[in-house]
């Protein structure tokens, strides 16, 4: 990193403290103007590796030449008309695209919308139109989004629910399997179960999982677990949601996280890297069940803009051609390997997990599993200084996440990790 002035990072940081509400948060401070690939510069002028991707929505990197390409190409012809106005046929055959990748051997339907929240919460609402149901299953550690529903969904408090109550009636929360926190499959099963019955099951719409957690600490929920779920929708009626908004294209190895498993869900909801950084969100599922709600009853002024559309082929394409898939898996065994020399030496690291490159190592203060957070904050700030962007996840805060670009070069790649361990190495000494 470079020792140039923050004399421009000052004076938007004053502008940001004037204008912008306390709770939008800005954890690394610094404010880009510019990115390639893995790298990107703040308004000083300092290069830094990013291993956060926009939180998940980076995939296939920073302006990516095909997204670039895509995005001004349909600038120049179609900004907006609003689908549910006038259409155009690129939010048709992308539907179409995403209908083949989905899981499940039957009929798809796709609808668009703009974010991951959105997608949520559209995939309740068609769940419930379909069912004719109420309640909502969700499980502990997920997190589903913001807005009023979807921060009902979420699991954890501080910071997204603090003083937005009260929440969306009829949703419930089940255990989920947590090995290093004493939570088999067996016991979270047995938790679902009994919320079921607690419930009723002829009253449960839908039960909502995130093959990989996402901020509850990218910890992958087993196959055994996933196939509970999918054993007690079938016994109930119910309807199985996958939430593959961080998961998903590409992150955990395969295009889904849910084809680890083989576990076919009914609805899937997808965003964050779908279109390379433009604000597009998803919801996919079986032909009959999306198209439960009346007409008119879904949509969005902005769902599926034709720039985000256009952005979702980009990336796809670069899928299909570029093999970013096999980018990935090479990434994600260097990123393995490091993290596995990194827990090899320091006793603190309780464990590496993850699926292809959503990987991600929890910090402990002792052999009772103590969280700390505390260490995971220093590792985050001490990474920041030598160059390298992390987030922190996790229901307590002490979990490290990489989000490094799959298309990243190998020199990035390599800085990155060495900032990463430069840092470890300074906190866990």
């Amino acid at each position: 990193m470079t020792t140039a002035t923050k004399t421009e990072t000052a004076r938007i940081a004053a502008l940001r403290e004037a204008n912008v509400p306390r709770g939008v948060s800005l954890g690394t401070g610094l404010y880009a103007v510019r990115a390639s690939g893995a790298t990107l510069w703040d308004a000083d002028g300092r290069e830094f590796i990013d291993f956060a991707g926009g939180i998940g929505v980076l995939n296939t990197g920073h302006t990516h030449p095909r997204v670039v390409r895509a995005v001004q190409e349909q600038a120049a012809n179609l900004t907006h008309s609003c689908f549910q106005v006038v259409g155009y046929e690129g939010y048709v055959t992308l539907a179409e695209r995403l209908n083949k990748l989905v899981l499940g051997d039957f009929a798809k339907k796709t609808l668009f919308l703009s974010s991951g929240a959105e997608a949520v919460e559209n995939a309740v609402k068609i769940a419930r139109a379909a069912t004719g149901r109420p309640a909502v299953i969700a499980f502990e550690h997920g997190y589903h989004g913001r807005t009023l529903l979807t921060m009902t969904l979420t699991s954890k408090e501080v910071p997204y629910k603090s003083g937005f109550g009260p929440f969306a009636p009829a949703v419930y929360r089940a255990p989920l399997p947590y090995a290093l926190r004493g939570v088999s499959t067996e016991e979270a099963l047995a938790g679902l179960r009994d919320v079921i019955e607690q419930i009723g099951a002829e009253n449960v719409a839908a039960m909502i999982i995130e093959p990989v957690l996402g901020e509850g600490g990218f910890l992958p929920m087993p196959d055994d677990f996933l196939r509970g779920i999918r054993a007690e929708c079938d016994r109930t009626g119910a309807l199985m949601i996958a939430d593959e908004i961080q998961s998903g294209f590409g992150r955990t190895g395969k295009m889904l996280a849910m084809e680890h498993s083989g576990v076919v869900p009914d609805l899937t909801t997808t965003a964050k890297s779908l279109a390379g950084g433009l604000p597009l969100s998803a919801v996919t599922g079986r032909a009959e069940v999306m198209d439960a709600p009346i007409v008119g009853g879904l949509g969005g002024t902005y769902a599926g803009n034709p720039l985000a559309i256009a952005a979702a082929h980009a990336v796809l394409d670069a899928f299909e051609q570029d093999d970013v898939l096999a980018q990935g898996e090479r990434l994600a065994a260097k990123v393995r390997a490091v993290l596995g020399d990194l827990k090899a030496k320091h006793a603190q690291i309780a464990e590496v997990r993850g699926l292809g490159a959503m990987l991600a190592f929890e910090l402990v203060k002792d052999a009772e599993m103590t969280p700390d957070a505390d260490a995971a904050t220093k590792i985050v700030d001490g990474a920041l200084e030598r160059g390298l962007i992390l987030l922190k996840t996790g229901p307590y805060g002490n979990v490290i996440r990489i989000l490094v670009p799959l298309t990243a070069n190998s020199q990035e790649l390599e800085r990155g990790l060495g900032a990463l361990e430069a840092a470890v190495g300074a906190v866990l000494a």
